[in-house]
């Protein structure tokens, strides 16, 4: 099976491509490929722009690996309150080209930040729009405050939060193992 994982950030310094990568690492028995959006610049959403070029190669690029995945695992970074800028402009290109770009996929969504709310409102903008795309969420965990839970050498540090944490991975994983429903 092959599961992505991406952050919902461009930043070079993410926190949550840190915590995507460590979820990753849990994973056992699985081809992982961890995507990185600055990898897929792309320009700002517009009908002009849509109808005078179609859809940017790098948007079909991103919705065609993501069909080439079995399981899905996202971080959802926040800025003021909801999605990153850049996350929510490939949301918008991709939902414009295929709008079921998630494409009914088991998604572990996750999301963090340095503040004591773990980027919760991109957490549930995730968990209340990915279903009209195509997301079958399974289940989701935020880590709040990032830089005293998050250690680069141990992963999650506070145990109850780790404990939190594997578990809802447990369950995507129970999920993706499950054979699929006729």
């Amino acid at each position: 099976m092959k599961i992505i994982g991406f952050a919902g950030s461009n930043s070079s310094t993410s926190i949550n491509k840190q915590l995507v990568n460590y979820t990753l690492n849990l994973i056992e028995n699985h081809q992982k490929i961890l995507l990185d959006l600055n990898d897929f610049e792309i320009p700002m959403f517009s009908v002009d722009i849509e109808k005078s070029i179609g859809y940017p190669e790098k948007v079909k690029e991103f919705v065609n690996i993501l069909a080439t995945a079995d399981a899905l695992v996202i971080s959802l970074a926040e800025h003021n309150g909801a999605y990153t800028a850049v996350f929510k402009n490939l949301m918008d290109w991709c939902s414009r080209y295929e709008l079921k770009f998630f494409g009914n996929k088991p998604i572990f969504l996750m999301s963090t930040s340095p503040g004591g709310y773990g980027a919760g409102n991109s957490m549930e903008l995730g968990l209340s729009r990915f279903p009209k795309f195509g997301a079958d969420i399974v289940s989701h965990f935020s880590l709040p405050k990032f830089n005293e839970n998050f250690s680069k050498d141990q992963g999650i540090t506070d145990i109850e939060l780790r404990e939190k944490h594997v578990a809802e991975l447990n369950v995507f994983l129970k999920k993706v193992h499950a054979p699929a429903e006729k």
